[in-house]
């Protein structure tokens, strides 16, 4: 894959357009215009792309280009509030576009796409989890994770603690899931992925023991936590544990957690 420009939002996106003719060719024109868009593709509703930034600059009044012309452009301090995504059923991309209009023929268009981050300041308040599962008589557990907020080279630091055991449990683990949410109403679309499997604990737990939780986040693709983005997608992240016991039943708990980008 190519590497594309990456920017943040409120950067300015500076640079210079080349339009070369073939040799002993013309190019004639109604203008050549450059657009810096930030667009949202919904996979499922194919050919539709919905702008949320649209910015435009002149670069050539009608006339026509015989050599080799050079138009520099700027687009400065761009509020640019989402970041860039690719997922399973969503795509949201920045691009510039530049348009050579023309009267006889078709426009003569070329897309340049560039990649956006966003950071986040570190968060004044993080507060642990606890939660407590379990089935009457049979199974109950108490779990603990340091913290809810994580940044995306973090470690996910706990414990879980048995309380009552009854059942014969083979093994336990600790996933990551991604939930892609994207429309809304009856028209939403939930796509959820395991981005990561951790083994906590293989063989059977006796009552009183504690178990401890270090799993690094650093290894995985992940993305910052995103929010109703323009009232088209979500992206959230879980911790799932998921204990097996000896006739391979599953019992599990899940616990959203917030993921940032942090500088």
């Amino acid at each position: 894959m190519a590497p594309v420009p990456l920017f943040q939002s409120q950067e300015s996106v500076v640079g210079e357009v080349r339009i070369e003719p073939l040799p002993g060719k013309k190019v004639e024109h109604m203008g050549v215009k450059i657009e810096l868009l930030g667009q949202i593709e919904l996979y499922f509703d194919r050919g539709s792309f919905y702008d949320f930034t649209s910015l435009v600059r002149e670069l050539d009044v009608p006339g026509e280009i015989v050599d080799r012309k050079t138009f520099p452009f700027e687009f400065s301090t761009v509020e640019m509030p989402y970041e860039s995504y690719n997922g399973v059923n969503v795509r949201l991309r920045y691009i510039l576009k530049v348009t050579i209009s023309r009267s006889y023929a078709t426009n003569i268009v070329e897309y340049k796409d560039f990649w956006v981050r966003n950071f986040s300041p570190p968060p004044e308040i993080n507060n642990s989890i606890k939660m407590e599962v379990g089935i009457e008589d049979c199974l109950h557990i108490e779990f603990e994770y340091s913290k809810s907020k994580y940044h995306l080279k973090d470690v996910i630091i706990g414990k879980i603690y048995f309380l009552l055991v009854r059942i014969k449990i083979k093994h336990m683990e600790l996933e990551i899931r991604r939930r892609e949410s994207t429309g809304s109403g009856p028209n939403t679309y939930n796509e959820t992925e395991t981005l990561a499997k951790y083994e906590i604990m293989d063989g059977a737990p006796v009552r009183g023991e504690s178990i401890p939780i270090r799993l690094f986040l650093s290894p995985y693709d992940l993305t910052p936590t995103y929010r109703n983005i323009n009232n088209k997608f979500s992206v959230k992240y879980y911790l799932n544990l998921v204990l097996v016991d000896e006739e391979d039943r599953r019992y599990f708990k899940q616990q959203e957690i917030t993921m940032l980008r942090i500088d």
